[in-house]
């Protein structure tokens, strides 16, 4: 991340912990004021994420800014997203970062995919694989973008917070690596899907697809939407675009199933990978 950048999301991060320590607020009152995450808050103070525009307004509204100190907080926004960024120029940051950063802010988070599994449930191999397989990518970066992304997925155990992901059966038997990390893949999904939180579904190769899939997508509240592709990640904010991709994806989550026929459906693939593991030993 260029120096540049850099300063101003310390300088928007300092001004923000400056109006909370301000109102007599804790980082964990703030959130909970505003809607987000204690992480988001904790991560926009000390200059490590640079929030949406709606949880900035969220923050603002619950320190209860006054106009003029809401304009600027919201101009230190700007000169941020305006300053050069240059790791991600030069590919020091894999894709994934904008989708990882959008789900912290978010209450509600629906996600589906067709050939890759969704971010917040991903196993740390499994998230090496995703990012080393993005252009330009080095080491150090994919490192870090593990890191950064399980770190992420305790977002999941957040009460208040409600995830809901709808696959396709495919993404299950799309895989990289070797059968035996999809074996302990297998063991988060069965893990996440207990979750209370959480809501597991998968459209199964018998049924049709009410849509035929172009892309994976993941809905960040009702207000904006992320959509990937092997350029990157474009954040659509449109009303009317969300609307589409959010009547898109409860079609999708129609064809699913859910519960006690997803757990089998996924016991049964883990079994298909088991007889390649042994089948690759002998």
């Amino acid at each position: 991340m260029g120096s540049e950048r850099r300063e101003l999301m310390k300088a928007l991060g300092a001004r923000l912990r400056e109006l909370r320590t301000g109102a007599g607020l804790t980082g964990a009152v703030l959130a909970e004021r505003a809607g987000v995450g204690q992480p988001t808050v904790s991560k926009v103070e000390n200059g490590r994420m640079v929030p949406s525009t709606d949880v900035l307004d969220r923050l603002s509204n619950a320190l209860g800014l006054d106009e003029s100190t809401a304009r600027e907080v919201r101009d230190l926004l700007v000169a941020v997203t305006a300053a050069p960024d240059t790791a991600k120029a030069s590919g020091e940051v894999p894709a994934g970062a904008t989708l990882d950063e959008a789900v912290r802010s978010a209450r509600l988070v629906r996600s589906f995919q067709c050939v890759v599994l969704p971010a917040m449930l991903q196993s740390a191999e499994y998230a090496r694989h995703v990012f080393g397989s993005a252009p330009h990518a080095t080491p150090e970066a994919v490192g870090r973008a593990v890191a950064a992304r399980i770190e992420r997925q305790s977002l999941l155990y957040e009460p208040g917070r409600e995830s809901v992901f709808v696959l396709t059966e495919g993404v299950l038997r799309t895989w990289p690596g070797s059968p035996a990390l999809m074996l302990a893949q297998f063991d988060r999904l069965l893990a996440v899907e207990s979750l209370s939180t959480v809501r597991l579904g998968v459209i199964p190769w018998r049924r049709s697809v009410p849509v035929m899939p172009r892309h994976g997508f993941t809905l960040c509240d009702s207000h904006a939407v992320v959509v990937e592709t092997f350029r990157g990640e474009r954040v659509v904010d449109d009303s009317a675009e969300v609307t589409t991709y959010e009547e898109t994806f409860r079609r999708f989550e129609g064809a699913a199933i859910f519960g006690r026929e997803v757990r089998e459906l996924l016991l049964g693939v883990m079994k298909d990978f088991r007889d390649l593991e042994i089948s690759a030993t002998h």
